[in-house]
């Protein structure tokens, strides 16, 4: 599979996000509604078959369950090559502590690599905005864990393009991990151009929307169960509007719905590579088929 890179490590164009390891993201009502060791198994062997070498994931994914499903697999099939990127901000569970001061960055880090069963992590980032603790304490850390080679790069998540500019002033951050598909572009207004700018770089999460841009809701159909909009229905809802729908069913027009936006976000060379979160392997089908399906820029006018 082709590669890219970020922070100077070479990633593959498509990463594995294991956010639903042991449970739903960061939040601890879905802590073990997600893919259990076996599950997690599958996906791994089978994205890592399929090429990719680059897993995502967060300490507070599924309560630490997450990292811990990885550093199992670590421990099982010794892959030659594996590129580790974790994250931290949030909880891991209910009542436990968050944020990005310099000691519980530390603290959070240490516990990550323990469950990960590693030394060192190749890519670290911020997994949100801490407005509790000035970014300048926040790289300060962050620069001493590089130096003592227990990350190798760090980055951030989930920032504006005015934060994003406070950061890359204090410290060096090397590429950002936000929101961006075809129907949610506000990465657009000011934070990719940004990275262009400062020659960061910049790897979408959700690029399917939660679901929404596979094909599976459909104008006036019940959604199906385990979906992403039965379990965790809040971030997605605003979708649910008849332009929405003219515009996913002329997508599906054009061809798999999935492939086409995935191209449609891999063909920008301001991406550097793309997070999928298959639940299933089958579901890996689509994103390495857009690996080779070339951008479709009048996706760019559909979606505007």
């Amino acid at each position: 599979m082709e590669r890219a890179y970020l922070g100077g490590t070479a990633v593959s164009r498509l990463i594995l996000g294991c956010g639903n390891f042991g449970g739903i993201g960061s939040s601890p009502a879905f802590f073990g509604q997600g893919e259990s060791l076996d599950e997690a198994f599958t996906v791994m062997d089978a994205a890592w078959d399929a090429g990719i070498t680059t897993f995502d994931t967060a300490d507070a994914y599924g309560g630490g369950r997450s990292e811990t499903f990885i550093g199992e697999w670590l421990r099982s099939r010794r892959p030659d090559g594996i590129v580790l990127s974790t994250k931290t901000f949030n909880p891991m569970d209910e009542g436990a502590d968050h944020g990005l001061a310099p000691a519980r960055v530390r603290r959070q880090l240490e516990s990550s690599l323990e469950r990960l069963g590693v030394g060192r992590v190749d890519l670290f980032l911020t997994h949100d905005w801490d407005p509790d603790v000035p970014i300048a304490e926040t790289a300060g850390v962050l620069d001493e864990l590089v130096a003592e080679g227990k990350i190798g790069a760090y980055g951030l998540s989930n920032v504006d393009g005015a934060r994003l500019r406070e950061a890359v002033a204090v410290g060096s951050f090397g590429w950002v991990q936000n929101s961006y598909s075809l129907l949610d572009r506000g990465v657009e207004e000011d934070v990719l151009p940004l990275c262009e700018e400062l020659g960061l770089g910049f790897t979408p999460f959700s690029p399917l929307a939660g679901g929404w841009l596979t094909g599976k809701y459909r104008r006036g159909a019940a959604v199906p169960e385990g979906s992403r909009m039965t379990m965790r229905p809040e971030p997605y809802e605003h979708l649910r509007a008849d332009a929405v729908y003219d515009r996913l069913e002329r997508l599906e027009e054009m061809g798999d719905p999935a492939t086409l936006a995935l191209a449609w976000l891999l063909g920008d060379p301001r991406v550097t590579a793309v997070i999928v979160g298959p639940r299933r392997p089958a579901h890996l089908a689509p994103a390495l088929a857009a690996l080779d399906a070339g951008r479709h820029d009048e996706l760019s006018a559909l979606f505007s």
